[in-house]
């Protein structure tokens, strides 16, 4: 694990970054449920293609501190941009779940000198008046496990079984998902700007996906030129964790 001291235009941010591996850089950029939710698909990633698997842990998540001056997807975008410029990276694959879809699609307009492909997992971020994203944030827990898994059985989160310690780090977690996402995870101008992808790009989704579904995966898809869109069966929003071999096949 390093933490690394970023010049971002957001001040000086320090990010926590674990790597494996060696090869060609991959990010991969974690969602709202937080670095565990792509740990095990980082190593699948390595010992797979022997890829250099960089995943760094977003500020405010897993009991990080985040900058006040880091409130939005695209400063934490920038953030990771300076991360590529600190490691002098190039020709880096950049993958995300969720928010970290988001994120990555951000870091490719804004580095698209660094980025050489991009790997949306059931991205959120792009506003749908046909498909909307659920609103997560009325969610209890049953029904975040019932709409996130194709097989919510044992993925319910009980808070009362977590010590203090975790249940201190939930509750950061969600607050920097709410800071970085807003209420509704969307940006109305982000559909705009994906039109300006250069670098080649699939979209992965779940077909059992009940946050954001498969209809708002195309859609986001047929927002990016030349993007191509992968259905991934008996998974949900978390395709990387219940059907990793059909994920990485696609890489």
């Amino acid at each position: 694990m390093s933490r690394y001291k970023l010049s971002s235009r957001s001040g000086e941010v320090q990010v926590t970054v674990t790597e494996r591996g060696e090869g060609r850089p991959v990010l991969l950029l974690h969602g709202g449920a937080g670095p565990d939710s792509v740990a095990s698909f980082a190593d699948q990633l390595a010992d797979r293609f022997s890829y250099r698997v960089l995943v760094p842990v977003h500020p405010g998540f897993g009991g990080t501190e985040r900058p006040a001056p880091v409130d939005s997807i695209r400063k934490l975008a920038d953030v990771y941009r300076a991360l590529l410029d600190e490691l002098d990276l190039t020709d880096v694959i950049v993958a995300g779940n969720s928010i970290g879809g988001w994120i990555a699609a951000e870091l490719a307009l804004a580095a698209p000198d660094r980025v050489g492909s991009l790997f949306l997992i059931d991205a959120v971020g792009l506003a749908s008046a046909d498909h909307p994203v659920i609103d997560f944030y009325s969610l209890d827990f049953a029904q975040v496990a019932k709409l996130s898994w194709a097989n919510p059985e044992g993925h319910v989160i009980d808070p009362a079984a977590m010590s203090d310690a975790q249940r201190v780090i939930m509750a950061g977690n969600r607050e920097a998902l709410q800071v970085y996402g807003g209420q509704t995870m969307t940006d109305s101008g982000l559909a705009a700007r994906l039109a300006g992808l250069t670098v080649p790009a699939r979209v992965i989704w779940g077909e059992a996906d009940g946050i954001v579904t498969p209809a708002y995966g195309k859609e986001f898809a047929a927002a990016i030129p030349g993007a191509g869109f992968s259905l991934v069966p008996r998974a949900g929003h978390l395709p990387q964790l219940e059907s990793p071999e059909a994920v990485l096949s696609l890489f």
